[in-house]
């Protein structure tokens, strides 16, 4: 059965010039070099793995799943590094994958700067200039000790979620981003900083779906 429900109810294929139907075919058919192709191309970077694909497939089946598998395998071969999508890897593992290590969050108040975030317009400009003041006034117990939204994350706290990261394999997979993202910086010669930043804004133009 190759109906293509799972293409026609798929969102990033509303937007992305992508086709769940044709990643499964293409592993399906077991042929090395496509399946090589697809794990350095942008195509499996676009899934937004919100599982439409399965509560949908009259079978079953779970194309998903197949690109999270074709990620990780990407990841872990250095391939991801060959795509644009793919090298945004980098940008998420030096933000997100680093401050839940540092901070015991993935996104605090202090790191979405609005030159970096320029899509939260001028009242998160406004809100970030005036955190501490904004905070105070919603109660929130920022960047302090004790219970509450926004609180310091205690140290022992910290210390556990690391020892989680290193017995689930998460700091040898985040590792493994990194070496591979800083090898390709060096072939391109850029440096770290320069390099995160290129993952973090360009956009070939290139993605756009039907």
């Amino acid at each position: 059965m190759n109906c293509g429900v799972c293409t026609a109810i798929c969102p990033s294929a509303e937007f992305y010039n992508y086709d769940p139907r044709i990643i499964a075919d293409t592993v399906q058919r077991q042929d090395e070099e496509s399946i090589e192709g697809l794990l350095k191309s942008d195509t499996i970077w676009y899934c937004g793995e919100c599982m439409s694909c399965k509560t949908r497939c009259p079978r079953c089946n779970t194309p998903g799943g197949i690109i999270m598998a074709l990620r990780r395998l990407s990841q872990e071969k250095g391939w991801f590094t060959e795509s644009e999508k793919g090298r945004q890897q980098f940008a998420l593992k030096r933000i997100l994958g680093n401050n839940i290590l540092n901070y015991g969050y993935c996104v605090t108040p202090d790191i979405v700067k609005p030159e970096m975030h320029p899509e939260q317009g001028p009242v998160w400009e406004w809100i970030y200039e005036h955190r501490d003041e904004v905070y105070e006034r919603t109660h929130s117990n920022y960047k302090q000790t004790g219970a509450g939204a926004l609180r310091k994350v205690d140290d022992d706290s910290l210390n556990e979620l690391k020892q989680i990261f290193e017995v689930t394999g998460g700091s040898e997979f985040m590792e493994n981003i990194e070496t591979y993202s800083l090898q390709k910086a060096e072939e391109e010669g850029m440096d770290p900083e320069s390099y995160f930043l290129h993952t973090y804004t360009d956009n070939n133009g290139r993605h756009g779906g039907r």
